[in-house]
């Protein structure tokens, strides 16, 4: 619990309890449950990160960032937490490196060639009229930081983008030779890289929660890709993300959008109670199917975004072994698409 207590420190107002501060102080409900038998746990993976930042000079306000200028968060601050946020929601099994940053003054060019400067873009920011197509050239990226190299020579696995409102990127693209559907079309034009990487798209004016979502719809696509030739009867993961509106009184653990009894996207703070088997997942490969409870939004935060996330990440199968072909242990799926 001590994790959790300095999530409520950092996350609640000032004064202000945060609604999950006392259910893990009583231990009033599973919550984020049980931690597991470490002779269960698999191997850690370990995965080195490229982190590269957008945050241009503004020369007429007196050279500070675009950051300093809005006042939004700091990337490393970001990246720290993040890091081990997956960390602890995996259960120990995914530890990130970052083991280069790199600071870019200027802004990431667009897939049309469009290139904001500094001009464009504070009136930009002002009005409120973006340029469109928004999306980056994420070839221009590859080429620009030797990212096939990088991953081929095995300097590192996986790329994180830290940018302004607007840069443009996904929150997640996978390159490389069989690179498939990852929150995003396949970057093709990356064939030529020795394996599979993902790049994520993170915004330094929005926080962890977010960073989480990325990662959350992340395992949306991988894990739909793992499972997808499995009959509906037996596909776990459709299961696993089963909620009160598309299985009245026969929810599981929802999506990253829909908790087990939200009505409508991002509906995380419903105090709407309902039947949910979630803390059968705790328990796999050993899932009963008959572990039903009711539970409501208290579960999970109270409607905060970072709270949920973690939530539903810590209920992903997590242990060793096989069955089937597929791993009980799901986040190697997740972090590494190669396993696919």
């Amino acid at each position: 619990m001590d994790y959790l207590k300095r999530w409520f420190d950092q996350l609640r107002p000032s004064g202000t309890p945060h609604p999950l501060e006392q259910m893990a102080s009583e231990q009033a409900s599973p919550g984020f449950g049980p931690e597991p038998d470490p002779a269960a746990l698999p191997e850690p993976i370990q995965r080195r990160v490229l982190m590269i930042t957008h945050n241009p000079a503004l020369r007429s306000q007196g050279g500070r960032t675009v950051r300093e200028y809005f006042r939004w968060n700091e990337p490393d601050d970001l990246a720290a937490d993040y890091i081990e946020d997956v960390r602890w929601a995996s259960y120990g099994c995914v530890n990130y490196a970052v083991v280069e940053r790199l600071v870019v003054d200027g802004y990431p060019v667009k897939a049309d060639g469009f290139r904001y400067d500094e001009t464009s873009y504070l009136e930009a920011w002002r009005t409120r009229r973006f340029h469109q197509p928004d999306g980056v050239d994420y070839l221009a990226l590859v080429r620009e930081f030797r990212l096939v190299e990088r991953v081929s020579d095995g300097e590192i696995d996986e790329v994180w983008l830290f940018g302004h409102p607007y840069g443009g990127y996904y929150e997640s693209i996978m390159a490389g030779p069989g690179a498939f559907w990852c929150n995003a079309p396949p970057l093709r034009g990356t064939e030529q890289a020795a394996r599979r990487f993902v790049i994520m798209g993170f915004n330094f004016e929005r926080g962890v929660g977010e960073m989480l979502e990325d990662l959350g719809h992340r395992a949306e696509s991988i894990l739909s890709r793992v499972f997808a030739d499995v009959p509906d009867n037996a596909n776990l993961w459709k299961r696993f993300i089963r909620c009160d509106q598309t299985h009245p009184g026969r929810a599981e653990c929802g999506s990253v959008h829909f908790a087990p009894n939200s009505q409508r996207d991002y509906d995380w703070g419903n105090p709407r109670p309902v039947r949910s088997n979630c803390d059968d997942w705790y328990a796999y490969p050993e899932l009963t199917g008959d572990r039903f409870r009711v539970v409501d939004c208290r579960e999970w935060g109270g409607g905060d975004i970072r709270l949920h996330h973690l939530w539903w990440l810590r209920h992903l199968p997590h242990v060793a072994g096989v069955m089937d072909g597929i791993a009980h242990n799901w986040w190697e799926y997740v972090i590494d698409p190669n396993r696919v």
